[in-house]
């Protein structure tokens, strides 16, 4: 018995650096990218505004109701850094305070979606050929031939124009693409050796699918997870800038594009500087994005 112990003590003893040498070497693979290390750097200031806005926001009245005329429609000065709007309130704080929101909803409708999608996609592919896999692969075509944006236009105008309703709508036409993701890749591990033999010594339909197949799918879902927050956030804005989305006097980033538009191009600044953000925040993740898919590939090899 003592020996057992020992030897497993040891076991885990040469574990330990393995798993640590891992480690070093995605992150060595990771920083070799250098817009990998500028997308993880403006990853990390959008989620500190996200979390602390009232660190950096010089009007924090400003992002609730508020109206002072005598200061509206100011363009960007050393009091008003990105100008003001026609109700003078402060482009800098509405925009800083648009990260929570924009942050907010990528977590809620990947969080939601990612891990929903993923297991039908791995359910399916476990039980490739059979009326499991159809059902569930039909399914996903349907939404995956719909376009994404007309979609979410269609469902979101059919319910209050808030921010929970727009993460809903997003959240519903996104995990297809998970499920198509997953699918792709358990359908070719569903035949590996290691499958078959943990099938055959009784493992459950669980064990496999998360112990055995969900690891090996994770490079290209992370990869994915970190491209798609721009595309939520893209497509979240879209609904904001049509009215669908987080309602006044609550700022986001559509609804400043929208209400700036309208004032263009004498008051360029009210549309510019939101616009900004939403490339800002696209920029650092699809550089993380790509990063994490090099990570992995180059840590394959």
């Amino acid at each position: 018995m003592t020996n057992d112990m020992t030897q497993m003590t040891s076991k885990r003893r040469l574990l330990k650096p393995s798993t640590v040498e891992n480690l070093r070497i995605y992150w060595y693979n990771f920083r070799r990218n250098k817009l990998s290390i500028i997308g993880l750097i403006i990853v990390f200031i959008s989620i500190v505004f996200a979390l602390f806005p009232q660190w950096f926001m010089r009007f924090p009245q400003h992002v609730q109701q508020f109206v002072d005329y005598k200061n509206a429609s100011l363009a960007p000065n050393s009091t008003y850094w990105f100008g003001t709007d026609v109700f003078g309130r402060d482009i800098f704080s509405r925009l800083i305070y648009s990260f929570r929101g924009a942050i907010l909803m990528s977590v809620v409708v990947l969080g939601i979606s990612v891990p929903f999608g993923v297991f039908l996609g791995l359910l399916a592919g476990y039980y490739h050929g059979t009326w499991i896999d159809t059902v569930i692969m039909r399914i996903t075509d349907v939404f995956l031939a719909l376009p994404a944006l007309i979609l979410a236009l269609s469902i979101a105008s059919l319910l209050e124009p808030n921010m929970t309703n727009t993460m809903l709508v997003i959240t519903i036409m996104w995990w297809p693409w998970y499920t198509r993701l997953a699918y792709s890749n358990a359908v070719g591990y569903s035949e590996e050796y290691f499958v078959k033999i943990a099938d055959l010594i009784g493992a459950s339909k669980m064990h496999i699918l998360i112990k055995e197949l969900l690891p090996n799918c994770l490079s290209p879902i992370l990869t994915k997870m970190a491209l798609d927050v721009g595309w939520v956030i893209l497509l979240g804005a879209s609904l904001s800038f049509v009215g669908l989305g987080e309602q006044p006097p609550t700022p986001a980033f559509g609804q400043m594009i929208s209400d700036g538009a309208k004032y263009m191009p004498d008051m360029w600044w009210m549309t510019i500087f939101p616009s900004l953000g939403v490339i800002f925040i696209i920029i650092g993740f699809n550089f993380l994005g790509d990063g994490i898919r090099d990570m992995f590939d180059k840590g394959r090899q």
